[in-house]
């Protein structure tokens, strides 16, 4: 469970000085006057206790696909292919709802800062009440549409078979999936990376012996690697239940949802899973191109990227640390202290970007061949880690400042501004796929336009907005 908070000791509540936080709790009475005490650790010592158990516990997901593909491999060409259909929707799915921990953590971290843990263990329950509201309807969905979903993606015959059995026996784990995001988040907002860390940790072990056993030895084939991996989610769900429910019973807050917090957190989920659909919509745009751009472009691209998203769990591990640390200052109305850490992860985020870039600078270009033997395709891959390395301190900034918004509750300007950073990437775009581009340009004008201009439009809407004072709201509540 997540380390005691001192914001749970009664007394005077700090802002600039020494002022109290008053307001109701959930049940209407005169709110607790509870402190939000300094922490007296130095910044940079706060940032890395949440940001090194958090990149490592964003480690653990892919490496959850990564398991089970390995394991499905040894099956056959078929199995390995229609897991692979089952697996993109999975991913797809998934990788839209994750907006469920990043709303939920700057909620619980206000009232953090506010001294008002009932407040922030309510809003966490209400988080998980909609994780699981979406799971269900999300799988129900699925398995009405998802044999037909898969036929419009290409599979027939012994490949569709083989899609719908994982994504069938898929389905009963997207609660669970669900579940965890919104719960990784509450203890984000209370302070705590570890346990996410350790649960993530857990569940990938049990992910590859439950597979390893439901595979081979029993012979269940696709469809049990699964239901490994279902069972493994909802393992890791009960673990976050038996941590969650007695916390929330030490601070009498009622185990059901309270529909104007379901209400509140489905506002603000919506906001973000429109600010996450801009991004995968510039994704998906830019694999159209490089796809129309030619196999050895589409090739070299899908190396890129890889190399691009294994870097960005470092910045977003920053960006983790910005959400909860942001979050608990604003609500505790320590705006200075807000404004001192802001500026310090920015450095950091920019300075680690320096870093990561200098690396893919060096080895990107030698490391290209071990990805193909197409000498073509090594080359373009080469060129196009350049351009990535290049854009690497602007990502570090862009991660950064992402995370501060979010962390601020700033969830409506993020939505707004990711449709304006695809305005602002489409007539770039546009240009790369009718330039008549080939080769190794096609990829580096590619890379120039997604990592350049796109990263770069994300640094600009964001850039100016963390510059100013709106954002900065304090209370625990934006």
């Amino acid at each position: 469970m997540s380390p005691r908070h001192d914001d749970e000791r009664a007394g005077p509540q700090e802002q600039s000085g020494q002022t109290e936080q008053t307001g109701q709790t959930e049940q209407g009475g005169p709110a607790e006057h509870v402190p939000a005490a300094t922490d007296r650790r130095s910044l940079p010592r706060r940032i890395l206790a949440l940001a090194v158990p958090a990149l490592g516990a964003l480690v653990a997901e892919p490496l959850f696909l990564l398991a089970d593909t390995a394991i499905i491999g040894r099956l056959g060409v078929e199995e390995l292919a229609g897991a692979a259909l089952g697996l993109t929707v999975m991913q797809t799915v998934t990788g839209l709802m994750i907006f469920l921990a990043y709303s939920t953590t700057p909620q619980v971290a206000r009232s953090v800062g506010a001294g008002r843990m009932p407040r922030a263990l309510a809003a966490g329950r209400d988080g998980v009440w909609l994780s699981v509201i979406i799971g269900v309807v999300l799988a129900a969905a699925g398995l009405a549409a998802g044999e037909a979903l898969l036929q419009l993606m290409g599979a027939d015959g012994s490949m569709l078979d083989q899609a719908w059995a994982y994504l069938l026996w898929s389905l009963p784990g997207i609660p669970a999936i669900l579940l965890v995001f919104a719960a990784t988040g509450v203890l984000r907002g209370l302070q705590d990376t570890t346990t996410p860390l350790v649960v993530a940790g857990c569940g990938f072990g049990a992910n590859i012996l439950l597979n390893l056993i439901l595979v081979h030895p029993v012979g269940l084939g696709v469809a049990g690697a699964a239901m490994g991996t279902s069972i493994a989610q909802w393992g890791m769900a009960l673990v976050y239940l038996t941590l969650l429910v007695p916390r929330l019973r030490e601070h009498a807050v009622p185990l059901a949802a309270d529909p104007m917090g379901l209400r509140k957190a489905f506002s603000v989920g919506s906001w973000m899973l429109l600010r996450t659909l801009s991004l995968r919509a510039a994704m998906v745009a830019t694999v159209l191109v490089a796809t129309d751009l030619g196999p050895d472009t589409l090739a070299a691209h899908q190396v890129t990227f890889t190399v691009f998203s294994t870097l960005a769990f470092i910045l977003d591990a920053l960006a983790i640390a910005a959400q909860a640390l942001i979050g608990k200052e604003l609500g505790a109305h320590r705006l200075e202290t807000a404004a001192r850490l802001t500026r310090t992860m920015v450095l950091w985020g920019v300075g680690f970007g320096v870093i990561t870039g200098a690396a893919i600078a060096v080895v990107g270009p030698l490391s290209a061949p071990l990805f193909t033997p197409d000498d073509a395709v090594a080359s373009a891959i080469g060129a196009a880690l350049l351009v990535v390395a290049a854009a690497q301190p602007i990502a570090g900034l862009v991660f950064v400042l992402d995370g501060v918004l979010m962390g601020a509750g700033d969830v409506r300007y993020l939505a707004l501004a990711g449709l304006v950073n695809l305005a602002l990437y489409a007539p770039a775009l546009y240009w790369i796929s009718s330039a008549g581009l080939t080769g190794t340009a096609s990829v580096v004008w590619l890379w120039v336009g997604y990592g350049v201009v796109f990263i770069g439009a994300r640094a600009l809407t964001l850039g100016v907005r963390a510059r100013g004072e709106a954002w900065m709201v304090g209370g625990d509540a934006a």
